[in-house]
C-alpha cells in the first residue's frame, strides 16, 4: 500500500466544484490485477476530461489522449520543474534532464543519446536474449515462477546493471532505494531512499572520476555542457536518475504484459504461430499497459479548452489514459496485434519523450520470443491474484504463474 496523501481543506477559488472529483492516483481500486481497466473508469460519463482532485495537495489530472499527448509536448506552457505529487515530494533543485526545460534540457538529454542509439543497444539486445534464455531455462522444470521477482526484475535490470557497471550484489538494496522512489509507503522511507541512492549515484560518479571505464557513467564523467566539463554535482543527480528509472519502469511494464499473456491463450498461439507478428505486438503490449504517471507545472495562468489553469497549478499525466482513450483507439481495452502502430505517451512525448525507448522494445520483444518458445502454455496460479501498487509508477509486485512441464 502506498501513502494515502489527505485531502486538503480547501478547492481553489479557480476551481468549480463541477470540475472536482475525488480520486487518488497512488492508491486505484484494482480487481485481478488489471490497474488499467480500473484507470480507465477516469473515462466514465460524467467524469470531466481535466478535473480537479484534493487528494495530494490539489492538482489537476488529464484525462483524455488529446490533452495528454498536447501537454507532454507543450513545455513553453506546461514546464517539467515538477513531476510528482504532491509538490513537496520535488527535489528543491531541479534534476537533470527530467526536470529542466528545453533549450537546457537538451544540453544534458544529448548526453545519454550515444549509450541508447539502435547502434549501441544492438549488443545490449544479444546479452539480453542470452540472459532470458538463462533464466526461463533456470526455473523451467519447477512448473512455476513468481514472475517479477524472477524475472522481471532480472532481465531489463541484469542489462541496465551492465550498462553502468554497478555489481549485481547491489541489485536487492538499489530495487528497495528505487522502488521506494516511485511507490513510497511512508514518507520517512522515501525521504530515506532518496538520500541514500542519491549518495549512492554521488559515490559511483566519484569511482568513475577516479578510475574510468567504458561504462555509461564513466562516459557522462567525461561529457561537456556548454564546453566545459560536466561537474560532479550535476552528474549525481543523472545518474541517481537513471538508476531509479532503469531499476523500475520496464520491469514493470514486463509484468504487466506477462499478466495479460497469462489469461489469453488466443493471443499466446498468434505469436507462437506467428511470430513475425511479435514487433507489432510489442507496440500493442506497450499502447495497453503503460505504467507511467508523470506531472507538469503550469507556467502562467491560462485558459485550456475552457479550464482556467493557474500559474503553479499542478497536473498530472496518467499515460494509461492516452492508449486507452476511445476517441484515439476503437475498442482500447481489447488487444489487437494487428492494430495499426500507433501514437500513443507511454514513453511521453515532446522534448522529453524516454531516451530508454528503443531498448525497452527490444527488452520486450526478447522476452515475447524466449518465453513464447519455451513455455507457450501457462497462466496465473490458481488462487493466487497478481498484487499490484500504484504510483509514479504503476507495478505489478507479485505474479505467480504455473504451466506443464514437458
Amino acid at each position: 500500500m502506498t501513502i494515502a496523501t489527505p485531502l486538503t481543506d480547501t478547492i481553489p477559488p479557480h476551481v468549480p466544484a463541477a470540475l472536482v472529483v475525488d480520486f487518488d492516483i497512488y492508491n486505484v481500486a484494482v480487481e485481478d490485477g488489471d490497474y488499467h481497466a480500473a484507470l480507465k473508469r477516469l473515462h466514465d460519463p460524467g467524469v470531466p476530461d481535466i478535473f480537479w482532485t484534493p487528494r495530494n495537495g490539489g492538482h489537476w489530472v488529464a484525462t483524455r489522449g488529446e490533452d495528454i499527448y498536447h501537454i507532454f509536448k507543450d513545455s513553453e506552457h506546461f514546464s517539467s520543474r515538477q513531476l510528482v505529487v504532491p509538490r513537496h515530494r520535488n527535489p528543491a533543485v531541479p534534476l537533470p534532464p527530467i526536470m529542466l526545460d528545453p533549450p537546457e534540457q537538451a544540453k544534458y538529454r544529448s548526453l545519454f543519446a550515444p549509450a541508447l542509439s539502435p547502434k549501441a543497444v544492438a549488443p545490449l539486445g544479444e546479452g539480453a536474449r542470452a540472459l532470458a534464455i538463462e533464466l526461463i531455462e533456470g526455473f523451467y522444470a519447477k512448473g512455476e515462477c513468481e514472475f517479477v521477482g524472477e524475472f522481471a526484475q532480472h532481465l531489463p535490470i541484469g542489462i541496465f546493471m551492465k550498462m553502468v557497471d554497478v555489481p549485481t550484489s547491489d541489485r536487492d538494496q538499489l530495487l528497495h532505494w528505487a522502488d521506494q522512489q516511485v511507490r513510497p509507503t511512508s514518507e520517512h522511507e522515501r525521504e530515506q531512499s532518496f538520500h541514500s541512492l542519491f549518495a549512492y549515484a554521488a559515490q559511483k560518479v566519484a569511482e568513475r572520476q577516479a578510475h574510468p571505464g567504458d561504462d555509461l557513467i564513466s562516459q557522462l564523467t567525461r561529457a561537456q555542457v556548454d564546453g566545459a566539463p560536466i561537474t560532479a554535482e550535476a552528474l549525481a543527480p543523472m545518474i541517481f536518475l537513471l538508476l531509479v528509472g532503469g531499476l523500475d519502469t520496464v520491469a514493470s511494464a514486463m509484468g504487466f504484459a506477462a499478466r495479460f499473456l497469462a489469461t489469453s491463450a488466443a493471443h499466446r498461439r498468434e505469436l507462437i504461430d506467428h511470430p513475425e507478428r511479435i514487433p507489432g505486438a510489442v507496440e500493442e503490449l506497450l499502447r495497453r499497459f503503460p505504467v507511467v504517471n508523470q506531472g507538469r507545472l503550469v507556467v502562467s495562468d491560462m485558459d485550456y479548452k475552457g479550464v482556467a489553469l493557474r500559474a503553479g497549478d499542478q497536473i498530472i499525466l496518467p499515460t494509461s489514459l492516452h492508449g486507452l482513450d476511445e476517441r484515439k483507439f476503437e475498442d482500447p481495452l481489447r488487444v489487437d496485434f494487428s492494430r495499426p502502430t500507433p501514437i500513443h505517451s507511454t514513453f511521453g512525448n515532446g522534448a522529453h519523450r524516454c531516451p530508454g525507448s528503443l531498448l525497452a522494445r527490444t527488452e520486450l520483444k526478447i522476452f515475447l520470443e524466449e518465453w513464447l518458445k519455451r513455455i507457450p502454455d501457462f497462466r496465473i496460479k490458481p488462487g493466487t491474484t497478481p498484487e499490484v501498487r500504484a504510483g509514479v509508477n504503476a507495478t505489478i509486485f507479485s505474479l505467480q504463474l504455473v504451466w506443464e512441464v514437458r
